[in-house]
């Protein structure tokens, strides 16, 4: 079967896309619509799927980056949520260990805090019975000279301790496009930069379909399915309002901020999950060179296409940092770079964002429109299996087809077909060597990329090769691989698509982003034959997403 992902594809998707009416067509491309396209293609539906923006550029590229069992969901006492979360959260490892990653998590006791050390070892010993947490993986009680050997820059006034357990950290984005190109190359059509206009109805008033816009072309085109689905995240309501029916349930916004600092300033190893003066929980997380820390909870009223760190939010993060850690003594001119994102949670009358659940809910309106609302990332595969089963045998009997159950518990994602977590070392070590012998990537570098890109490394290194033949490059070769099997494969056709989603340099490595970031518009103008005012368009918003990264919102006015 050919895999159309590629940049230069979008044409003949499109094409496809009005050829034949399709089982399900999909509004939205982050995880949950990922997701979903997964599970459905691999059941043997048809699947049309589109993104306004660009795949996982909503939610799914900025959250605290973990795959986690939710802990802090026993708090609220949703057991249910705890254990399914935590059984999930082992099968999306082992489906893409490239992307994802086991990481011992600390939370410290302190006098006066939200937890003590004896209501902390019950609950994280019970979240290891809910959450069928390996053995090898369970919770430990850390005495407070064990609690300062792994992390001595843990405040040490009123410390009692730690519980020490396993979180399960990600690359969002980037789980989310291996997800996408899996159900590609199972069959599903995808484009990005699409946006959904108009819902199309039968003469029953049934919705059999969507209106859409290229926004990159204008072209307007019709998409026809027997079932819609919408998995907009935090559009999803006004998806609905396209619809002449929908029930009284809608989202409540919230925003999270993380703000991110290099290690030479902040020389952590150890994660962890603390609780603030206020009552708010925080992780601070190292990756490679740097540490990330977030994030706050506030409601969101604004429009959720770009939501931005504010002054405000920096302040509160830094004042946490300072709190749990206070020999570190972060400054705002410490911050590298931030994120700021927005999670679509269901309305629950009279709480405040921290006490909002995260469950999701199928939401079916009279017109047949069908949404997908709340979730996380953890349970995006189970939210996909839930909704389906329940559409699986009325969409059967209306297009005489048989479908599977779901095949997505032991389905490897793009790139993580390695053999399951165990194999993932011996992989990585393994083409790092080739990255370095053949095209002299450092070690550190080949390490990053076998990591980041799984068994499709070996796609990076013919486009490696390729460079190595060429006569006065511009780009380093890994760097000038990354590109071209990006847009070649991953559909990237803006720069922000590359250098934030698809390798998160703009967010982890800001330094190497400004040092290369003229020279990937130069090759990516090659590559599209832009005009000028094309490249000086994709270039602003290059500075303005960078802008962004280095500084709240409201400065930059001053």
């Amino acid at each position: 079967m050919v895999q159309l992902f590629s940049a230069f594809d979008r044409e003949t998707i499109e094409r496809k896309a009005q050829d034949e009416t399709f089982d399900l067509v999909i509004v939205g491309g982050g995880i949950t619509g990922a997701g979903i396209a997964l599970d459905a293609v691999s059941r043997g539906m048809s699947v049309a799927l589109v993104e306004m923006g660009d795949f996982a550029s909503g939610t799914s590229s900025r959250s605290t980056k973990l795959v986690h069992g939710g802990l802090r969901y026993l708090q609220q006492f949703e057991v249910k949520e705890v254990a399914e979360l935590g059984k999930e959260r082992a099968i999306v490892y082992e489906n893409g260990p490239h992307v994802t990653t086991p990481e011992w998590m600390m939370l410290p006791f302190h006098k006066g805090g939200n937890m003590g050390k004896t209501t902390a070892s019950m609950g994280i010993r019970l979240y290891d019975y809910l959450a069928g947490v390996k053995k090898d993986e369970r919770r430990q009680i850390l005495s407070v000279k064990e609690t300062l050997a792994k992390n001595p820059f843990v405040k040490k006034e009123g410390l009692k301790g730690s519980g020490y357990y396993v979180e399960y950290r990600t690359d969002d984005a980037r789980l989310t496009i291996e997800v996408m190109k899996k159900a590609v190359e199972l069959g599903a059509l995808a484009i990005n930069y699409t946006r959904a206009e108009e819902l199309i109805y039968d003469d029953k008033k049934q919705v059999r379909g969507v209106t859409v816009t290229d926004r990159l072309s204008g072209r307007v085109y019709d998409i026809r399915g027997y079932r819609v689905i919408n998995a907009a995240g935090p559009w999803v309501d006004r998806v609905r309002k396209l619809d002449y029916s929908h029930n009284n349930k809608h989202l409540r916004l919230t925003k999270g901020v993380h703000l991110v600092i290099d290690k030479s300033k902040f020389p952590m190893e150890q994660a962890v999950y603390f609780d603030t003066p206020d009552g708010r929980m925080v992780f601070a997380i190292p990756r490679d060179k740097k540490v990330y820390v977030g994030t706050t909870d506030t409601f969101y009223d604004e429009f959720p296409i770009h939501p931005k760190a504010l002054e405000s939010d920096h302040t509160y993060v830094i004042k946490a940092i300072n709190y749990m850690f206070p020999d570190v003594q972060v400054t705002e001119k410490d911050i590298e770079s931030s994120w700021a994102g927005v999670r679509p949670l269901i309305y629950e009358e009279g709480k405040d964002p921290s006490e909002i659940s995260r469950k999701d809910e199928v939401w079916f309106s009279e017109s047949g429109l069908i949404t997908m609302a709340g979730g996380k990332l953890t349970g995006y595969r189970k939210m996909a299996e839930k909704l389906l089963d329940e559409v699986v045998k009325p969409l059967s009997s209306e297009t005489g087809k048989n479908y599977s159950s779901v095949q997505t518990k032991h389905l490897p994602i793009s790139g993580g077909d390695i053999g399951g977590s165990k194999n993932l070392d011996t992989f990585i070590d393994k083409k790092a060597r080739e990255g370095n012998n053949r095209f002299g990537w450092s070690l550190p570098v080949a390490k990053e990329l076998a990591k980041r890109f799984g068994t499709n490394i070996d796609k990076l290194f013919t486009y490696a090769q390729a460079h190595k033949e060429k006569e006065n490059p511009t780009l380093p070769n890994s760097l000038y691989a990354e590109l071209h099997y990006s847009v070649y494969h991953e559909s990237v056709v803006h720069p922000v698509d590359f250098l934030l989603r698809r390798t998160s340099y703009l967010l982890f490595d800001m330094p190497y982003l400004l040092e290369w970031k003229d020279a990937v518009l130069d090759e990516m103008q090659n590559l599209f034959s832009w005009d000028e005012a094309t490249k000086a368009k994709l270039k602003k918003e290059l500075e303005d997403e960078i802008r962004d990264a280095r500084e709240p919102a409201d400065w930059h006015d001053r």
